[in-house]
Parts: C-alpha cells; sequence; structure tokens
C-alpha cells in the first residue's frame, strides 16, 4: 500500500531513481513535469544545499512545508514527490498554490499518482483559499501538458524563453497552466491571456 507523508531533507538522499525537475527556474518557478534520473553525487550536493539552506526548494520547504509530499512504496523505495508553494495577492484574487516541482519515478507511472498527489496540493490550496492553482511546464512537454489537461488544467498564457537552455541550445518557451479553485466561482483565473507575455512580466 502506498504511504502518502510528509516530505523530509533526508528524501533528497533517495531521489536516484525519481528524477528531479529540468531545466533552469526563474524566480522560484521551476518546471511541474515528470522528472529526470539525478545521480547518487548530485543528490549528495543537493541534500547538502537543502540542508544548508541554500536552494530554493529547501526554503521553501521551510515555509510551506504542508506543500511537501513524498509517495513511498511498502518497500521504502521512494515513488514519487510533489512540492509547491502558495503565492500571490489576495486583494487581486491571485492567492494561488503553485506546483513548483512533481515527480514520479518511471517504474510507478501510469499508477494515477501523480494525479493523487496534484489532487493533494489542491486540498491544501482550497484550505489556504486560494483561487486557483498553477504551474509552469515546457511547451515541449507533450506528456505533461497532456496529463495536466486530464487533471482540469488550461492553459492560461505562453511565457517566451521561460526556460534558460545549456549547451548552446536555444531558450525554450512555458506554459502557465492553471485550474480554478472553488472560492473562484467565476472561473476568471483561467481566463487565458491573448498574447504571449516574457518572464520578466511574471509576478
Amino acid at each position: 500500500m502506498t504511504t502518502l507523508r510528509a516530505f523530509t531533507c533526508d528524501d533528497l538522499f533517495r531521489f536516484n531513481n525519481i528524477g528531479q525537475h529540468r531545466g533552469a527556474c526563474r524566480g522560484g518557478r521551476c518546471e511541474g513535469g515528470l522528472g529526470i534520473p539525478v545521480s547518487a553525487a548530485r543528490a549528495n550536493g543537493m541534500t547538502s544545499m537543502f540542508l544548508a539552506g541554500g536552494s530554493t526548494e529547501g526554503k521553501y520547504l521551510a515555509h510551506w512545508p504542508e506543500y511537501f509530499i513524498v509517495a513511498e512504496a511498502p518497500g521504502g523505495e521512494l515513488m514519487g514527490y510533489i512540492m509547491g508553494k502558495a503565492e500571490g495577492s489576495v486583494a487581486r484574487e491571485e492567492w494561488h498554490g503553485h506546483v513548483t516541482a512533481l515527480s514520479v519515478a518511471p517504474e510507478f507511472r501510469r499508477l494515477g499518482l501523480a494525479a493523487k498527489l496534484m489532487e493533494l496540493l489542491e486540498e491544501i490550496s482550497e484550505r489556504k483559499g486560494g483561487f486557483f492553482v498553477d504551474l509552469f511546464v515546457r511547451v515541449s512537454n507533450q506528456v505533461a501538458v497532456n496529463m495536466y489537461k486530464q487533471l482540469g488544467y488550461s492553459v492560461y498564457r505562453t511565457v517566451i524563453e521561460y526556460y534558460s537552455a545549456s549547451n548552446g541550445e536555444p531558450d525554450e518557451d512555458a506554459y502557465d497552466m492553471r485550474k480554478a479553485l472553488s472560492r473562484d466561482t467565476e472561473k476568471k483565473s483561467i481566463i487565458p491571456l491573448p498574447h504571449p507575455v516574457r518572464p520578466e512580466d511574471i509576478e
């Protein structure tokens, strides 16, 4: 039976089979994709930075521990995780939950685990009075885009060159995908913008 529990810093030592969101983040917003493998050495390095408070995720865990959830198999191996936070202005009806990272180990995919982790984050955001939940995903990551659409998310806007590329490759655009919560009775938060924006335009 799968156990869903609070994330701990020690879990970073056990990331190898799951993977980490890829691509450079902007303003603490990373990709809500399905992850890529992380080497043991890199995982140890990530843990050291995390424990020292030098990572974005470490700061988020300190401020929003309820948004960090791990799925653990009966044998103790990690199956997947979700990381997030709450942000935005209540006055402007922009207070919302944000998915910083979602990753499921390849051997545990197609079991509905990603959907369950997303559901838990949405429930947390509901309890916090959020108007919506959002996430950023690469335009090219159609597997993730289609999965989020099946979970009720839609493209709110396209962010030009959101992901910084490496190895001389061009930067990549992102979709900002949203799902309205019950507080947004008129679904105003998910009305698509008619034009793309740039990273510096995102609050």
